[in-house]
Order: C-alpha cells, then sequence, then structure tokens
C-alpha cells in the first residue's frame, strides 16, 4: 500500500480515492464495485480503513490512526451540528 495514499487520504479522503483511482489505481482489495463507489461517495474513511485491513491487518499503525481520526471527526461534527441546530 502506498504511502502517500495513506497519508493523504487521513486529510482529504475523497481528494485521493479519486486521484489514485484516476492515475495510480487503488489498493488491492475484495469489495465489489458498487460497494467500492457508494462508501467512496458517502463514507470515504471506512472504505479506506477496509483498504487497510485487507492490505496491511489491523496490527497497521495505519489502521489505528484511521480509526482514531475517523471517530474524533465523527464525534466532533456530530457536536457542531448539534449546536448549529439549536
Amino acid at each position: 500500500m502506498n504511502s502517500v495514499f495513506l497519508v493523504l487520504s487521513i486529510f482529504l479522503p475523497r481528494i485521493t480515492l479519486i486521484i489514485f483511482w484516476l492515475f495510480v489505481g487503488l489498493p488491492n482489495n475484495s469489495v465489489p464495485f458498487i460497494a467500492d463507489l457508494l462508501l467512496a461517495i458517502f463514507l470515504p474513511r471506512v472504505l479506506i480503513i477496509i483498504y487497510i485491513v485487507e492490505n496491511l491487518g489491523v496490527q497497521s499503525p495505519w489502521f489505528w490512526i484511521h480509526l482514531v481520526i475517523a471517530v474524533l471527526l465523527y464525534f466532533w461534527f456530530g457536536k457542531k451540528y448539534r449546536k448549529a441546530t439549536k
């Protein structure tokens, strides 16, 4: 798995998926194409975590970095959304 892909996907997951799909190619995976497409649109961080698990395993520090960032962003933006709607 490409280190550039892993670093860029932390900050810009959708853009990274599009760039790598067009120019480099996505990492090896067993996800069906329709799931690839839907996850890339709606849950790109989940798709990247699936790629990491399939290629590097859950022991990889990249898995934990991406998982922690995904959880933090989920809770942080959820809190901001709740404040904005009050």
